[in-house]
């Protein structure tokens, strides 16, 4: 899951620069009124600005959304099981040896 979060905050993050960088400043309409701004552009003289608005509205979001979640998921670490911390031990009888009579191996010899 984790990973899975950190794929989509890099490429939100690649998408919201490339995003920022496509848009044109407010100094931009100026130049289209002399002939050298947007005016021919694919989306229109007003259109690129409110898509571009909005996808980088989405972007922000979802990157906004996915800091979030990786804040969560290192701030709430998980249990770390092992695949032997499943395994239930087994009770079993340990037979132990009563204690030789050391008595006689006990004495000093004359």
């Amino acid at each position: 899951m984790e990973t899975l979060v950190w794929v989509v905050h890099v490429l939100t993050a690649v998408v919201l620069v490339g995003l920022v960088l496509m848009q044109h400043g407010k100094g931009a309409d100026m130049g289209a009124a002399f002939g050298t701004g947007s005016a021919g552009s694919l989306f229109g003289s007003s259109g690129s600005a409110n898509f571009l608005s909005r996808s980088t509205a989405v972007a922000a979001t979802l990157f906004f959304v996915t800091s979030l979640g990786l804040t969560y998921i290192y701030s709430h670490p998980a249990q770390q099981q092992g695949v032997m911390d499943k395994v239930k031990p087994v009770a079993t009888e340990v037979a132990v040896p009563a204690p030789a009579d050391d008595s006689k191996s006990r004495e000093i010899p004359k």
